[in-house]
């Protein structure tokens, strides 16, 4: 975790980190329409006052503007203002900014070097973590990337404090997947963390976020040792997409209307259904997950509008098809996973209930 330095990023020492980078560049720093009103006005403001060469660029938010377009027209942007190979890319925002600036760095003059500042809790325990890049297309969600790993990840916690509730109980089910797949103890934390902050107050309490940054700790140091193992995902790295085959899916059957996290919580109860229909998984530990995932006001039911056919069509699309069969993550219990391809379309249908 060398490269994962917790730090206040809108404040000199900031600066004087990049500083002692000696990177001797430019930095282009790609956010947001929100992100850029709450923090990347400041940030570029911030790096010009300490005499550091700073652009910004921005897109609309939301993950439906995560395309090979809007990759193609902030290249465009870095061309007119001369950015070079040996300048940085500074991917400041949540998942989406952090997948798109990610892939923009691995693919501009075959690659220039990439710092992720995640402003989401979703980015900081999850998506900056392990260079993954990538863009959405009519297919399916990050269907087109990259491997390419961040120079360094900033993560700063006062971030949080702007985000609102929904957007924390976003980043709350990738910490659920956490704890199923590697670290049951995981609940425990979440659950005082529940205690302290009542889910109701935006604000974080000093123990609420205590305990958050603990959270936010444990998972990084998780998806760092797995993501060091299997970088280009060919074996162990596959576990972190417990939640995600469907997941991905219901974000895309939704056009995105339905958020990265409410998509996976669903997507966790679907395979968890499955894996106890199996007699894999037991009903204690469903339940356990399930109530876990009902505290912070996540969603557990399939939307009406989504078909199971249409979920059916697009898993021959999954990146994680090998041998023309699909790997899913099936949980034994809370800290325990497998991989399978022995899915059939009844199990999906009986969980789906259609």
């Amino acid at each position: 975790m060398k490269n994962i330095k917790f730090t206040k990023v809108l404040g000199k020492n900031f600066t004087d980190t990049l500083k002692k980078l000696n990177f001797s560049c430019k930095y282009a720093i790609i956010t947001d329409s929100n992100v850029k009103k709450l923090y990347g006005n400041k940030l570029k403001k911030q790096l010009i006052t300490s005499g550091i060469n700073a652009e910004i660029f921005s897109f609309s938010n939301g993950e439906k503007n995560k395309t090979l377009k809007t990759a193609e027209q902030i290249i465009e942007q870095l061309f007119k203002k001369k950015f070079h190979r040996d300048d940085c890319i500074v991917a400041l925002g949540g998942g989406v900014v952090g997948d798109l600036a990610g892939f923009i760095a691995s693919i501009y003059m075959r690659g220039m070097r990439c710092i992720q500042i995640p402003t989401t809790l979703l980015a900081m325990v999850d998506s900056s973590i392990g260079g993954k890049t990538g863009v959405d297309n009519f297919y399916g969600k990050n269907l087109i990337g990259t491997f390419y790993q961040p120079k360094n990840i900033y993560i700063d916690v006062d971030f949080l404090k702007t985000l609102p509730e929904k957007e924390i109980s976003n980043g709350i089910a990738e910490i659920i997947k956490y704890g199923v797949i590697r670290k049951a103890g995981i609940f425990k934390m979440l659950t005082n963390y529940a205690k302290y902050n009542k889910i109701k107050d935006k604000n974080l309490t000093r123990k609420s976020e205590k305990t958050l940054l603990k959270i936010i700790k444990t998972c990084i140091k998780i998806k760092n040792s797995i993501s060091r193992k299997d970088q280009k995902e060919k074996n162990i790295r596959k576990i972190l997409n417990y939640g995600h085959t469907f997941g991905h899916i219901i974000e895309k059957l939704s056009k995105y209307k339905i958020p990265h996290g409410e998509a996976v919580s669903i997507g966790m109860v679907l395979i968890n259904k499955i894996a106890e229909n199996k007699k894999l998984l037991s009903k204690k530990q469903a339940e356990k997950i399930f109530m876990v995932i009902k505290t912070f006001k996540l969603p557990v039911v399939l939307p009406k509008h989504i078909k199971t056919q249409d979920i059916l069509d697009l898993l021959q699309f999954d990146k994680k098809i090998r041998k023309e069969k699909n790997v899913f993550v099936l949980p034994k219990r809370t800290g325990k996973v497998i991989l399978t391809t022995g899915i059939t379309k009844n199990d999906i249908l009986n969980a789906c209930g259609k």
